[in-house]
C-alpha cells in the first residue's frame, strides 16, 4: 500500500511566513498609533502584503484584483503616516515654492485666485461650483472604475495598467514624504499667500450637501492635508486616460475629458496649484517611459515570487 506523503516542511514554512506577512500588513497599520509602532516598521509590514498575497494565491483575475487592492491599502497607509506627527511634519512643510511658481504661470497672480474671482461673477457660478466639486469627488472612484473597465474589456491589459497606476500612486507618495507641500487653500487660510484669497469651494459645497455626515466624511478622506505635490488626483486621472486610450477611441475620449475637467476643477476649487498638476503630468510620463526600463526588475521579482508560490503549494 502506497504511503501518503506528509506535508512538506518547507512549503508549510513559506505559507506560514506569507500568511504572517499578510496579517501584519493589515494589523500593523491599524495598531500603529495605539502601540506607537515606528513608521519604518509600519511601511515594511504594509509593503509585504501584496508580495505575501502573490505567494499564497495562484495567478488569476481575482488575484490580480486583490493584489491591486492590497497595493492601494499600502498607499493609503503610507501616505498618511507623515501626518501621524503633525508638528514634526509642519517643521518640514513647504509653502513658498509653489506660490512663486504659480505666480509666474499666472503673470503675477495665483491662477486659483484668478479663476475664483472670474467665475464668481458668472450667473451660474454656484451651479458650476457643485458640478466641479462632484467631478472632484468622483475621483475617489475613477481610477478603480478605469481598471474595472479594462479588466472587463480586455483582461490581458489589466496587469500592466494596474502596475502603472500603482506606480503613479507609489512614486507620488515618495514625493509626499520628501517634499511635504501645503495646498493653496491651506496656504491662504494660514496667511502665506499675502492678500490673495483662495477659497476651499469643496467645503462650501460639501457642508450643505452632506449635512451632519460631512464632518465624518471630511476626516475620513483627509488623512494628510499636506500631501499636495505632485497632484495624484490629476496624475492618476491622466494615467487612467492613457490606459483607456489603449482600449478604444471612445473610452479614451471619456478618460481625457474627465482628466481635463478634473485638472480645471482642482485649480478652481483651491485644492492644487497648477505646479502640482504639471508635476503630476511629468510623473505619468516618467512611469510610462520608465516602464520598459523597469521590466527586467519586475520580471525578476515575479520569478522569485513564482518560486515561492511553488514552494508554498507543495
Amino acid at each position: 500500500m502506497k504511503r501518503r506523503r506528509g506535508p512538506n516542511a518547507l512549503g508549510l514554512a513559506v505559507r506560514a511566513g506569507a500568511g504572517g506577512c499578510l496579517v501584519a500588513a493589515i494589523a500593523v497599520p491599524l495598531l500603529r498609533k495605539r502601540l506607537r509602532i515606528p513608521a519604518p516598521v509600519t511601511i515594511a509590514a504594509t509593503a509585504s502584503g501584496p508580495l505575501a498575497l502573490a505567494v499564497l494565491q495562484k495567478r488569476s483575475r481575482t488575484r490580480d484584483v486583490a493584489l491591486f487592492a492590497m497595493q492601494m491599502w499600502a498607499f493609503a497607509v503610507v501616505h498618511e503616516l507623515p501626518y501621524d506627527d503633525p508638528e514634526k511634519l509642519r517643521r518640514r512643510l513647504h509653502t513658498s515654492y509653489p506660490i512663486a511658481s504659480d505666480r509666474l504661470i499666472g503673470f503675477g497672480k495665483l491662477p486659483n485666485a484668478r479663476l475664483q474671482r472670474a467665475i464668481a461673477r458668472l450667473p451660474f457660478a454656484r451651479a458650476l461650483d457643485r458640478v466641479l466639486t462632484w467631478a472632484h469627488w468622483l475621483w475617489f472612484f475613477e481610477p478603480y472604475m478605469v481598471l474595472v473597465w479594462i479588466l472587463v474589456r480586455d483582461h490581458n491589459r489589466f496587469p500592466r495598467a494596474a502596475r502603472q497606476m500603482a506606480a503613479v500612486f507609489d512614486l507620488g507618495c515618495v514625493g509626499y514624504w520628501l517634499v511635504p507641500t501645503a495646498p493653496p487653500w491651506w496656504t491662504a487660510e494660514n496667511g502665506h499667500a499675502g492678500e490673495e484669497k483662495v477659497r476651499r469651494i469643496m467645503v462650501e459645497v460639501g457642508e450643505p450637501t452632506w449635512g451632519r455626515a460631512w464632518e465624518t466624511m471630511y476626516k475620513a478622506l483627509g488623512g494628510n492635508p499636506w500631501a499636495a505635490m505632485p497632484s495624484l488626483h490629476f496624475a492618476t486621472s491622466v494615467m487612467g486616460a492613457v490606459s483607456l486610450s489603449e482600449t478604444g477611441r471612445a473610452s479614451g475620449a471619456i478618460g481625457w475629458t474627465y482628466a481635463g475637467t478634473l485638472g480645471f476643477a482642482l485649480v478652481y476649487l483651491g485644492e492644487h496649484y497648477v505646479t502640482d498638476l504639471v508635476a503630476g503630468g511629468l510623473l505619468v510620463a516618467l512611469v510610462r517611459h520608465g516602464d520598459p526600463l523597469a521590466e527586467p526588475a519586475v520580471q525578476a521579482i515575479n520569478r522569485g515570487l513564482q518560486r515561492l508560490e511553488r514552494m508554498a503549494s507543495q
